[in-house]
């Protein structure tokens, strides 16, 4: 077995990879860049050294760079995560020639499989079924338009050598076909090193189903069944759950077994993933594999009890895998939440800065449950804009899929995240959403349930009704700590009253307190709840428990009241006594500035190109410029009809969220 290993990684799966080898007594050496100098993967490591400026492409991805820190640390072996240099066979190849190892499988198995292009071919001989495409590498955008017209739109535009959702676009037409082209290519170039685009038919209603493969080096291959990654926006990844309340027993056992067969056929080692789109008949299409670990792998492991980590290492090391297919069962359900530094009201786009508060629910496993959190990041660090804007991977455990996603909820409630924007809210809504908790869904899920972006939850009247009640019993305790804190009255429970108003969501309750020791009464709204909890003023999360069932807020003190965040709603409580509540029904409604005539840059990104100059009519729909913020590109286009009157921004230039970048008349 290795002694020590090198990581050419950073954030999650370099602490994820750490942690294994860890256990396994192997030590470990970290890489990074002028970015992650304090980075959680840098402090976990045994070892750790700098390869270059903050940019991936003069960093991480820069195999001189790797190869100097294998040589200055002795590292054995090499573990490359995901993405990066994950599959890139110049990589695996200067490994092999410096005799170091390469954990992941053989170059010849990369080159093959690793490539979309290629490995489409390799499965239309092998048999597979595959999405109708063009196999062939694409020139320009206008070979692009003229193949897609022949394809039938909508068209998949992707990048050979990608993964993760970049280098990858939707096309419904010409015009898209042509943005779509140039900005795959560049995020493809900037991304991998490789800017080779292919073109194949968007499946519309898709489900996205992925079989887990593990194979050694003498001959033994095994699927540990199947992932569900349907719920993606943008072509990512947001949910996975393993395994898919689709399949049934036939189905998946004959994509394995393809799977199996297809990783055979190219002496393929080590852990890879084979994707397929499958359609409401329970048809399968080969879509690619990818040839490294997945970043969802932790829901597979849920299930099966396998460390796939440390089977990549013994793999590597030339051990068998101790295990054959009869040996691989589906234990209970497992449910993986991507949390991500990107703000779901703003459309999703990233967002930046420190951390100033990350507290995480407490990792544990039972026999009844388990919650895990893959993370790479600590309260007080930085998000950056130069990486993928991935925080953390938080997962479930349960006997069944209900269980599973119950215990994803509370988990979701508990995570205390603040400075920046993050998708928290939404994960948390689609646990709520009817398609999803009876597995109806499709790739098309957010686009279909959520077309005009997240705009927050509208939470039902019972939630409702529970939250005015803990709210009203957490101001009474505010309350008595104010007025004892001033010293206003001894007999502060007669000062601090019995009767409040509660207004949320656009409702109004009027409620009576009554307190004990334990708890207090509510009566609201005709109905009478109990309220736990040993929550104090000034913890920003409370948990309570109404009427015996649990109820997870995020709370902070407004003028009058509380903002409260529960399951993707962000409210403003207020809590105010008879006559307070009757003066606040004639304060007048802040109206919204008008930033109509304005484009104010949605993320912190850098201007790569601008579209139109002062004096020109835009259309709708009609781009405007580029920002590229976390390696993605994002095209900022017209809402209406206008006039530009001032461009205030130019290529190079670097903007915070809201900066204007033009005006218009």
């Amino acid at each position: 077995m290795f002694k020590k290993i090198l990581i050419a990684n950073r954030g999650e799966i370099a602490c994820r990879v750490i942690k294994t080898a860890r256990r396994m007594g192997i030590a470990t050496v970290a890489v990074y860049s002028d970015a992650d100098r304090n980075a959680l993967h840098v402090k976990m490591a045994d070892e750790a050294v700098h390869i270059g400026p903050s940019p991936a492409n003069q960093s991480y991805i820069v195999i001189d760079r790797i190869m100097e820190a294998i040589r200055a640390t002795g590292a054995e072996a090499v573990h490359p995560g995901y993405g990066f240099l994950s599959e890139n066979p110049k990589f695996a190849e200067a490994l092999e020639a410096a005799g170091v190892a390469f954990i992941g499988p053989p170059v010849k198995a990369i080159e093959a499989m690793g490539d979309k292009i290629t490995s489409k071919k390799l499965a239309q001989v092998a048999g597979v079924n595959t999405v109708p495409g063009h196999m062939g590498l694409i020139a320009d955008a206008e070979e692009a338009i003229r193949i897609a017209g022949e394809i039938g739109y909508p068209v998949m535009i992707k990048a050979s050598a990608g993964g993760g959702g970049k280098g990858m676009r939707i096309a419904w037409k010409e015009d898209e076909v042509r943005d779509g082209f140039q900005s795959s290519k560049n995020e493809a170039a900037n991304s991998f090193g490789d800017d080779r685009i292919f073109i194949e038919k968007f499946v519309t209603q898709p489900r996205h189903i992925e079989i887990q493969l593990l194979a050694d080096q003498h001959g033994n291959a095994v699927y540990l069944h199947e992932r569900e990654c349907s719920i993606q926006r943008r072509n990512q990844k947001v949910i996975e759950e393993a395994p898919s309340p689709f399949l049934d027993e036939e189905t998946r056992a004959a994509m394995g077994a393809q799977s199996v067969a297809l990783a055979q056929a190219v002496g393929y080692t080590s852990a890879g993933t084979v994707e397929f789109i499958v359609d409401g008949d329970r048809n399968f299409y080969f879509l690619e594999m990818n040839t490294r670990l997945q970043v969802e792998h932790p829901v597979t492991e849920l299930i099966t009890g396998i460390d796939i980590v440390e089977q990549m290492i013994r793999v590597a090391a030339g051990e068998k895998l101790p295990f054959a297919q009869d040996d691989l069962k589906i234990d209970g359900w497992a449910i993986e939440s991507r949390l991500y530094a990107e703000d779901p009201y703003r459309g999703f786009l990233p967002s930046i800065g420190r951390l100033t508060r990350y507290r995480p629910p407490v990792e544990e496993a039972t026999e009844g449950r388990a919650v895990r959190n893959d993370t790479g990041v600590f309260e007080g660090g930085e998000i950056s804009m130069f990486y993928d804007p991935m925080i953390a991977k938080l997962c479930t455990w349960a006997p069944d899929r209900a269980t599973a996603i119950a215990e994803m909820r509370l988990a979701l409630d508990g995570f205390e995240l603040e400075g920046i924007g993050h998708n928290l809210p939404f994960l948390a809504a689609v646990m709520d959403h009817p398609k999803f908790t009876s597995g109806n869904m499709t790739t098309a899920f957010i686009a279909e349930e959520f077309p005009d972006g997240f705009e927050g939850v509208a939470l039902p009247d019972d939630t409702l009704l529970r939250i005015a009640a803990a709210t009203v019993a957490m101001h009474r305790i505010s309350e008595i700590r104010r007025t004892r804190i001033s010293g206003r009255m001894s007999n502060h429970e007669r000062f601090v009253g019995t009767d409040w108003n509660v207004a949320v969501q656009g409702r109004s309750f009027d409620a009576v307190v009554a307190a004990d020791r334990a708890g207090a009464a509510v009566t609201i709204d005709g109905r009478t709840l109990r309220v736990e909890s040993d929550w104090t003023p000034g913890q920003p999360l409370a948990r309570l428990q109404v009427d015996g069932s649990p109820l997870v807020l995020k709370v902070a003190r407004i003028s009058g009241g509380f903002r409260v965040r529960h399951r993707g709603a962000d409210l403003k409580v207020h809590v105010r006594n008879p006559r307070q509540a009757e003066l606040a029904r004639l304060m007048p409604e802040k109206v919204a500035a008008d930033t109509s005539k304005l484009l104010l840059c949605p993320m912190p990104g850098l201007i790569v190109k601008v579209d139109v100059a002062v004096g020109d009519t835009v259309h709708e729909g009609q781009a405007l410029c580029t920002v590229e913020a976390m390696k993605m590109e994002n095209i900022l286009r017209a809402e209406r009809k206008g006039i530009v009157s001032k461009v205030n921004a130019g290529v190079g230039d670097s903007l915070a969220v809201d900066d204007v970048i033009m005006e218009f008349e």
